[in-house]
């Protein structure tokens, strides 16, 4: 059950992240948002893969 929490936290942190990188790309800070596209993409591919 442990993995199965630590899964769902890595995918909500990759969520929380996505709206992170809508929020600097209506900013206009490109960089920013790539930074964060990235940290979602490896925090949603964790969480999927530990499931």
């Amino acid at each position: 059950m442990t993995e199965n929490m630590i899964a769902v936290a890595m995918v909500f942190v990759g969520l929380f992240l996505i709206g992170g990188v809508i929020s600097l790309a209506k900013q206009g800070l490109k960089i920013g948002a790539v930074v964060c596209a990235v940290g979602a993409a490896m925090a949603i591919t964790a969480g999927v893969m530990w499931w």
